[in-house]
């Protein structure tokens, strides 16, 4: 069957799009599915035919050095490749031979490289020592006797890597890893839960030379194992999500197609949001790996994707059986094989809670991960330039700093002169990082991010100068009125009416859920200006005085007892003409408007995991040790925190590069507004009873987790989040449009 269309990859510049895209034509020249199909019905595992072809292309070498016959690149270009080999189901054992080679050459055991690297042999890996056990001669030779847990790769591997216990002086039991040649080792041909690519427990007799004891790291093996590992499972997410989608765009059920039917649109955009978290921590691990890689940092790196990443192919695996239906859970489907592989890996890898545990240790003992981006050399130039004008302002009371760089740009450096710096990417993130380092910071103007960026580019003259150059320096405060009783954020329903009168606009109707209306000088309006028109038509972009005669601003309590919402009444309210922006029918381009000029944010504080993990790790900082439940939990909230600052820095990669935006923005405000509540929650658990005592106090885990209910609602509900990806990304039909009221007829 034709595999489904992704523009994903882990990598992100052209070298490496360019190496997604090589490996696809390979995919698609030698790996149809009758390979796939034959290597599933083999009695006995052979090395794939398409074996020689993947050598002389140099995909089982490249992040091997060139003397012993690789391309010197890094692990980042081989997990691109195991990638989209595992989104394509190629079978045989490219993972086990290329984490194989991984791990010896950074043991500096180059004897079988050569040999790797040009598919002479290929390579098999037990990640836990089974019954192998080991006792060390004095000339640090091992004798090693037992049966490994089952190795990927061994019934047709060349050379095999597996850890062994051995006991220490102490007592303890350490763990050693030792390279077998296939003569001294033996296997089975047993069926394997993944046909396309099969396992065999090691069976050991032999004495290990000491120079075939590796001298590193014990838990590095595993380190790269969760990196490819993570890497092979992003591929088979993104199969499973992207086959889920198009059958869900054709497959026609009670009359309509069943990617419009609600249920099944929200699981496959979940299922995007699974692939995508899988992908980019996949991509962390990999480049953690580099040659001057922080160790405990790749650790983290590596830990994070073993949490994460194996998971969600596999339960992308299965939500595809699901949206297949009895399709899927056909021999003849490929969805059956990808769960497998799926299932596979994560058995092979350990539970994922112990890799959610070991990301809660390595968090708890102070590693962090620097999320920081690379920028080109025109950036120091820049940097030379802004550190100049900032200079200035550093003896300036906070009122005039405040001006100065709304003055000079700092405030929406991404707007055009005079009103920014008509920043790109890279001058917009120099000028974050260079505030930073001022301890300078320009004014928020909350709602007016969102207003100034619109009269700029569709107000008036009058306009621009009357309220942009006020909003920069803070001197006016806005809020917006879109949201109404009756139509929530589906702003076309809404039935607030703008009237034509003499010189301006009478307005009429009801606002709710706008936030700080009291505070604000200057509100956003949008009303329906002509009702006659299609919904989506007729509706004006209005700028109100909030202290214009006729308007009742009615505090509203939320969950924390306090009123930062508000009803709007508005009676009669006055609008003059020149307070109209753009057309009177324009408003809902407007209010819609995406700038070219987007802003590129990173947080400047790289390390941070965000104030409500960090009061996580305070809850719990007085005890040596967690049970295995918050460990886990820990870890697990360590993971979403990581993923959200890894969408943002690939996120602002690609605008540095000029290349499009991918899903990750997208996906990032629904698992990030997840992560929030869920991190608050326990924050409230873990306090007991003490959590309820106190309530009322701003900032508290309770007040945070009463407050952090808002985030599934303000701005578009989860649920219209959910149908936005389905539709706009994964390509799912639209819901319906409702019927149409029967005409009473007298």
């Amino acid at each position: 069957m034709p595999r489904p269309t992704s523009s994903g990859s882990l990598g992100l510049d052209r070298d490496h799009l360019d190496l997604r895209d090589s490996v696809r034509t390979f995919l698609e020249r030698h790996v149809p599915e009758t390979v796939v199909r034959n290597a599933v019905e083999a009695k006995t595992e052979e090395l794939p035919p398409f074996w020689g072809e993947l050598a002389d292309q140099g995909l089982l070498g490249l992040h091997l050095p060139e003397e012993v016959g690789g391309a010197g690149c890094t692990l980042l270009e081989t997990a691109v490749v195991v990638e989209e080999l595992g989104r394509g189901l190629a079978p045989g054992p490219h993972l086990p031979t290329v984490l194989v080679s991984a791990v010896l050459h950074r043991a500096g055991h180059d004897a079988w490289l050569p040999d790797l690297a040009s598919g002479a042999t290929s390579a098999a890996i037990a990640l836990e020592p089974g019954t192998l056990t080991g006792v060390r001669a004095a000339t640090g030779a091992l004798t090693v006797s037992g049966v490994s847990t089952p190795a990927l790769g061994a019934q047709v591997a060349g050379v095999l890597l597996v850890p062994v216990a051995v006991a220490s002086d102490g007592g303890d039991q350490e763990l050693v890893w030792v390279v077998l040649d296939r003569a001294a080792v033996e296997t089975d041909e047993e069926p394997s839960h993944d046909p396309t690519r099969r396992l065999s427990p090691v069976r050991v007799e032999v004495t290990v030379d000491a120079a075939d004891v590796l001298d590193i790291d014990p838990s590095l093996p595993r380190d790269l194992a969760a990196t490819l590992f993570a890497a092979e499972a992003s591929g088979l997410a993104d199969w499973a999500t992207w086959t889920a989608a198009e059958y869900a765009r054709v497959r026609e059920q009670f009359g309509r197609p069943i990617g419009q039917f609600q249920g099944v649109k929200h699981r496959t955009a979940w299922m995007l949001a699974a692939s995508e978290q899988a992908r980019v921590c996949a991509w962390d691990a990999a480049r953690a790996q580099g040659p001057a890689a922080d160790p405990e940092q790749a650790a983290l790196a590596a830990a994070v994707a073993g949490a994460v990443s194996v998971e969600a192919s596999f339960r992308t695996a299965k939500d595809c059986i699901n949206t297949l239906g009895g399709i899927g859970y056909t021999w003849e489907h490929d969805a059956g094989l990808y769960l497998r592989r799926a299932q596979t890996l994560r058995l092979l890898l350990g539970p994922t809670s112990a890799w959610q545990r070991r990301v809660a240790e390595l968090t708890r003992a102070g590693v962090r991960r620097e999320l920081g981006i690379e920028l080109p050399p025109e950036a120091e130039r820049i940097r030379a330039d802004v550190r100049a004008e900032l200079a200035a302002a550093a003896d300036l009371d906070a009122d005039e700093q405040r001006r100065y760089l709304a003055e000079r740009g700092y405030t929406s450096p991404h707007l055009p002169a005079p009103w920014g710096k008509g920043a790109d990417a890279v001058t917009q993130l120099v000028i974050a990082q260079e505030l930073h380092a001022a301890g300078l910071v320009p004014h928020d103007m909350v709602i007016g991010n969102w207003v100034v960026p619109t009269l700029v580019e569709h107000g008036s003259a009058q306009q621009v100068e009357r309220f942009v150059p006020p909003s920069l320096r803070g001197d006016l405060v806005w809020c917006q009125l879109f949201s109404e009783p009756g139509a929530g954020s589906d702003l076309a329903s809404l039935t607030t009416r703008a009237d034509k009168v003499e010189g301006g606009w009478r307005i009429n109707g009801q606002k709710v859920w706008t936030s700080g209306a009291r505070e604000a000088d200057v509100g956003i309006l949008l009303a329906r200006t002509d009702p006659t028109a299609p919904k989506h038509r007729g509706i004006g972009y209005f700028l109100l005085d909030m202290a214009a005669p006729g308007i009742d601003i009615r505090p509203l309590r939320e969950l924390t007892g306090e009123a930062l919402f508000n009803e709007v009444f508005l009676d009669d309210v006055f609008v003059p003409d020149d307070l109209l922006v753009g057309g009177p029918v324009d408003g809902w381009r407007l209010a819609r408007t995406t700038l070219a000029n987007e802003r590129v944010a990173l947080s400047s504080d790289s390390a941070s995991l965000g104030s409500g993990v960090d009061t996580l790790l305070e809850l719990v900082a007085h005890e040596a040790a967690l049970d295995d439940e918050r460990s886990t939990r820990l870890g697990k909230v360590v993971c979403d925190a990581q993923s959200g600052g890894l969408f943002a820095l690939r996120t602002a990669i690609r605008r540095v590069s000029g290349a499009q935006p991918g899903a990750e923005s997208s996906v990032a405000k629904l698992l990030g507004v997840a992560h929030i509540q869920e991190v608050w929650e326990i924050a409230m658990e873990w306090q007991g009873a003490a959590a309820v005592h106190g309530a009322t106090r701003r900032r508290t885990p309770t007040w945070s987790f009463l407050s952090s209910r808002n985030l599934s609602i303000a701005g578009g509900t989860t649920d219209v989040q959910l149908n936005i990806i389905g539709e706009r990304i994964l390509g799912l039909p639209r819901d319906p449009e409702p019927a149409a009221a029967p005409v009473r007829r007298a």
